[in-house]
């Protein structure tokens, strides 16, 4: 009885929901809400993304390969069934209930309803009704009228709702105009717009292709077309127009809107709730931080040189937090959708750092030595590979320094011969090097990943012998993030560009939860920071005194696979911001010496980072480093022991130069460094320059250079070669550099 009396409640309580529940006007009540994004604090609009785009067309107007491909793609037995899938549905509702992936319905009818619903529901419940209004729309539409709504609420992305949106969105043309070809990509595309729309990228593409030739297949399976039509079309897709950016992305604010769209997908959102759904998206970018990279680019980088040639990327990273306040990706989001902030470059000398962290962790102090005569064979013989430092030298390869150099030295004049030196006497230097940089914030390599896109990826980025050289290619984002781990006293954050994400309802569905993790000991972070510090104090970044408060930072340049200069950089911070510049050409891995008036980091790139940091610290508080720790462990390795000249008393001391640290710092005992012929100042001194403006009484080339060569971003993945000799490119701006 009991069984019984629970069967007609069940009963009746359909039976009451099939009455009271009314199906929906396609036109009447299918709306979408737009989603908007905001600057950190989620007061002032970023922008926003595409409002509703739909034109609802007659389904005579709708040619019937499209209605045949859309049938054959996502429900076969359309024209038969009941319009519902009773298995399925049981199926995805116990499934959502556990919590887990959620699963859609099957047949059109129910997608209909879906769509209808707009609700990411997981309950029994949505499902109850999904099923009842799948039920009766079978009952009071036919197959024609259901099929004509369906296609005209489908989201097919692009902000594109609807066939006769879609064929504008992909093909520039009206539905009704569409091509076989044509129809089976939309038919393909609207089962996953994120998956298979081949402007995602190759993995889109391939993605499409597979996709693509299932439809085909399903129309010649149902009789729509021959197999040979199925088989002429599957050969290749159809030509895909370029299709103009709505202007609301133009300049910075597509890039920005990008990078947004890209971690919304990491965080699990699909683009049709990113389109119409409705969010409020509160990112980390501010306004300052923003127009500071832009301004700053623009007063720094030399005139005369084409956008669509020069990229200037710039990305500026909050220590402790991750949080990315501002970029500049290069020419405006209209023009070029590569965002070189994200796409990156060699990063030349600005990755010895991380090789000086990684020696200091080993037991090495920063009054070790190390050679710093070149070249420096890697095989400790007159043959094989080898690494050269920058200029000519007497014997015409590379600058000498002294068989002693200690490691502030090394970092000041960035000698890529104490360098190399420094890898192999760390035990499994390589691998160290490669673990402290991930550490720090620098992905590593994944050899299956492709585009230009390089957030989470590091191409060639492998433990050989040239790492501390830098001749993989990483994004200035993470290079300003690994920075900002250093100026946080080795407490790394991810970096991320969103801190909240509210629905239409204004509930709170995801926020970021603010963590570091402890990659470096406090006091070894301090001594690499102190040997930055030098670095613009007295070496090769000088331009950066112009800030006018205590700042650290690494000069770099890289060479490519014809010995040509490809990138140059900047990477530097204060206490409360960490920014990367980075200088390429065209493709990514052209040369630049010859054809900028400059090409040194520590030119142009370490003249843009102080235009930009002068604009980001202005209103804050001038804050000092911690002091040097002088940490000075077990070195692994003997021969490296701080350097002391012989007494001399006939002699009056020696005036300190401008490269030796305080005595109350590891002091610094290199020999000698002398000074190239010929060499002239290529880039004048600004006004803040510490030598005035007549100049220094002598100049000396000294930053250093990935000895590999780059990678391209056109050839993501492809694995460096190490040339038998490296050498650098870049020399000193001032005299005590």
């Amino acid at each position: 009885m009991a069984a019984l009396a629970g069967s007609l409640l069940l009963a009746g309580g359909l039976f009451y929901l099939y009455k009271t529940i009314d199906i929906p006007d396609p036109n009447k009540d299918f709306r979408t809400q737009t989603s908007f994004v905001y600057y950190a604090g989620g007061k002032t609009q970023l922008g926003q993304y595409a409002t509703q785009n739909r034109d609802s067309i007659p389904l005579k107007e709708i040619p019937q390969k499209m209605q045949d491909a859309v049938v054959a793609a996502e429900n076969q037995s359309f024209w038969t069934d009941k319009g519902i899938d009773p298995k399925g549905i049981l199926r995805a509702a116990f499934s959502n209930a556990r919590g887990n992936s959620k699963q859609g319905a099957s047949t059109i009818t129910q997608q209909y309803v879906k769509i209808l619903y707009l609700t990411q529901e997981r309950s029994y419940k949505r499902k109850v009704k999904e099923a009842i209004l799948s039920l009766k729309i079978q009952q009071q539409l036919s197959k024609s009228e259901i099929l004509e709504g369906y296609l005209n609420t489908i989201y097919f992305g692009r902000g594109a709702y609807g066939v006769q949106a879609a064929a504008r969105a992909y093909f520039d043309k009206d539905a009704k105009d569409l091509s076989l070809k044509e129809c089976a990509v939309l038919a393909s595309v609207l089962n996953n717009p994120t998956l298979f729309d081949p402007a995602n990228g190759k993995d889109a593409k391939a993605n499409l292709k597979e996709r693509y030739a299932y439809v085909l297949g399903g129309m010649a399976h149902m009789g729509n077309i021959s197999a040979d039509q199925a088989d002429r079309a599957e050969r290749h897709l159809p030509d895909f127009p370029e299709i103009e950016a709505q202007s609301q992305y133009g300049g910075q604010k597509g890039f920005m809107l990008a990078m947004v769209r890209d971690e919304l997908h990491s965080l699990g959102y699909t683009d049709e709730q990113i389109e119409g759904g409705g969010l409020r998206v509160t990112t980390t970018f501010t306004p300052k931080a923003m127009e500071a990279a832009k301004q700053g680019v623009m007063e720094a980088r030399p005139d005369g040189f084409s956008d669509k040639q020069l990229h200037v990327a710039v990305a500026s990273v909050e220590p402790g937090t991750g949080a990315l306040r501002g970029f500049y990706g290069g020419q405006d989001y209209l023009q070029s959708q590569i965002n070189w902030a994200e796409t990156g470059g060699a990063p030349g000398s600005s990755f010895k750092p991380f090789a000086l962290a990684a020696a200091l962790k080993a037991g090495f102090s920063l009054k070790d030595t190390f050679e710093g005569n070149s070249p420096y064979y890697y095989n400790g013989q007159d043959t094989g590979d080898r690494v050269r430092n920058e200029g000519t030298g007497p014997d015409g390869l590379g600058n000498d320094y002294g068989s002693a150099v200690n490691l502030i030295t090394a970092t000041e004049e960035s000698i890529n011969t104490a360098y190399a030196d420094l890898t192999v006497s760390i035990p499994d230097g390589p691998d160290k090097i490669l673990e402290t940089a991930n550490d720090l914030g620098i992905p590593k390599w994944d050899k299956k990943a492709s585009g230009y896109n390089h957030l989470d990826n590091s191409p060639g980025l492998e433990p050989v012998t040239g790492i501390a050289l830098g001749s993989a290619t990483v994004a200035p984002i993470n290079m300003a993030n690994a920075y900002a781990t250093i100026a946080n006293g080795g407490q790394r954050a991810d970096v991320h560009v969103i801190d909240k994400v509210v629905n239409k309802s204004g509930e709170t569905e995801w926020s970021y939860k603010q963590s570091t993790k402890d990659v470096l000991s406090e006091d070894i972070a301090a001594d690499t920071s102190y040997a930055l510090q030098q670095v613009v104090q007295h070496g090769t970044g000088t331009a950066a005194l112009g800030l006018g408060r205590p700042a650290a930072g690494k000069t770099g340049t890289a060479t490519n696979g014809d010995d040509d200069v490809s990138s140059a950089w900047f990477v530097g911070y204060t206490p409360q911001l960490s920014t990367a510049v980075m200088y390429v050409r065209g493709k990514g891995n052209e040369q630049l010496d010859g054809w900028l008036p400059s090409y040194f980091g520590a030119d142009y790139p370490a003249d843009t980072w102080t235009a930009v940091m002068k604009r980001d610290m202005e209103g804050l508080a001038v804050e000092d480093f911690p002091p040097p720790a002088n940490v000075d462990g077990t070195a692994p390795a003997t021969g490296h022991e701080p350097y002391t000249p012989p007494p001399s008393p006939t002699q009056a001391p020696p005036t300190r130069s401008p490269s030796q640290t305080p005595s109350s710092s590891p002091s610094d005992s290199s020999t000698v460094k002398p000074t190239p012929p010929g060499q002239t100042n290529t880039h004048p001194p600004s006004p803040s320059d510490p030598c005035g403006v007549l100049g220094c009484p002598s100049d000396s080339p000294s930053d250093s250079t990935s000895s590999s060569p780059t990678q391209s971003p056109s050839q993501p993945g492809k694995p460096s070669k190490s040339p038998r000799t490296m050498a650098s490119t870049e020399p000193r701006r001032y005299s005590g550099q």
